[in-house]
């Protein structure tokens, strides 16, 4: 006899389990932030040479990239991602401190790999998690609340690591990230557990009964849906990535004196509309569908890149960044939703995220190293309209052979 339907548990996660989340990204944001710039200006002052402290960045990078799709593959083979999230965090505490400690070849470059690895399994934890939470009908939202959290952590770490570097000393950025593992982790452990409804548990309610198979990989990465959002990520970091450094550059030969002032404020304009306005985009998404918000990402992208082109006055560059800001928004929400819609249920929705993830670092590697070709040989208004260019594809994709991957039901879930 087939065993009787029954309903699945309803997603409703207390307010304690969505205040610990906020909070474990907005700290995650901070730690993350004492990665970054910080290494090469820490390695400079304990006497490393440019080609070991290349070597290392170099090193995490490659880490970073390969490990997309086997950090996806864990989280969805582990029981829980919020263990799985917390062993990342681990990890990456002990990366800072090695920093700190002992700051010599053998230890950095094993800090630098750990957490590279590490990162790679945070990302799908964090999808996994806010998945479990509200579920895939409504996960648009909580996305761009994830986003404005990401975005708030980003800019506040960025201002204490800052003041701690410049009045104490550049170990102490790698000091206080480790300390803020700590409410990281915290913060963590607010997020109940049985709150965290797994997609195979969803699959099991749903049918009444065990799943006793998913979809296969292979089955997965012949979805033409993923496929073709995988490449227009890839298109996307090909535009996107070497803006802002090769802007940089253009804005220092233009008014050296003030260059730091102005590059910095480039990262706080697109950083605080994402804060303002990530929200707002999980909202739409979910109203209007998802293919509308790509099309508005790649324009802006278009247009910053051909506005970096013409504009000379190195202050109104800043306010070109305001497009930066609206892709940022859209795409930090988009990414992982689209994702979702193409994947939950299938048993392997983190490691579509880590083919997604992977696409995104094969664009952003190759897209400075182009980049910078095309300025050393034609200047650097040429590169930037060959990255609008990009963009553009980028935005001809969406808009002929993208498909709408919104969910209104959940059909993989019924038999």
């Amino acid at each position: 006899m087939a065993p009787e339907s029954r309903e699945p548990r309803a997603y409703g996660p207390s307010r304690q389990s969505r205040r610990g989340l906020d909070w474990f990204i907005f700290f995650l944001a901070d730690v993350q932030t004492g990665f970054g710039p910080f290494v090469a200006v820490y390695l400079t002052t304990q006497k490393w040479t440019q080609v070991e402290i290349g070597l290392v960045l170099s090193v995490g990078g490659i880490v970073a990239l390969l490990g997309q799709m086997p950090g996806g593959a864990f989280v969805d083979a582990a029981r829980s991602a919020r263990k799985a999230a917390g062993i990342a965090i681990s990890l990456i505490a002990l990366s800072a401190l090695g920093y700190a400690v002992l700051p010599i070849f053998p230890v950095v470059m094993t800090a630098a790999t750990l957490h590279a690895a590490a990162s790679c399994v945070l990302g799908p934890a964090i999808a996994a998690i806010s998945l479990g939470l509200v579920g895939p009908l409504a996960i648009g939202e909580r996305l761009g609340r994830n986003a404005r959290c990401a975005s708030l952590g980003n800019g506040v770490a960025a201002a204490v690591m800052g003041a701690c570097g410049y009045y104490l000393s550049s170990r102490s950025v790698f000091v206080v990230t480790f300390i803020l593992a700590i409410p990281t982790l915290v913060a963590l452990s607010r997020i109940r557990e049985r709150e965290i409804i797994s997609e195979h548990l969803v699959r099991a309610e749903f049918r009444g009964a065990p799943v006793a198979s998913t979809a296969s990989i292979r089955q997965l990465v012949q979805q033409r849906p993923l496929l073709i959002f995988a490449l227009s990520v890839l298109l996307l970091q090909l535009a996107n990535a070497a803006m802002l450094p090769l802007m940089a550059g253009v804005v220092t030969t233009r008014s050296s004196q003030w260059a730091p002032v102005l590059i910095a404020a480039c990262i706080i304009v697109p950083q605080a509309i994402v804060a303002l306005t990530s929200p707002s985009v999980g909202r739409i998404a979910q109203k209007f569908g998802r293919r509308p918000l790509l099309l508005l990402g790649f324009s802006a992208l278009a247009i910053r890149g051909v506005l970096f082109a013409t504009v000379r006055d190195p202050y109104l560059l800043v306010a070109v960044q305001v497009f930066d800001g609206i892709t940022a928004a859209v795409f930090a929400v988009m990414i992982p939703l689209i994702v979702a819609d193409i994947a939950f249920g299938s048993g392997h929705f983190n490691l579509a995220q880590g083919i997604v993830g992977t696409a995104t670092g094969i664009g952003a590697s190759l897209s400075t190293v182009l980049a910078g070709y095309a300025a050393d040989r034609f200047g650097s208004s040429v590169a930037f309209l060959g990255l609008a260019a990009v963009a553009a594809v980028g935005l001809v994709m969406i808009w002929t052979i993208m498909p709408e991957t919104q969910r209104r039901s959940i059909p993989s879930l019924q038999s």
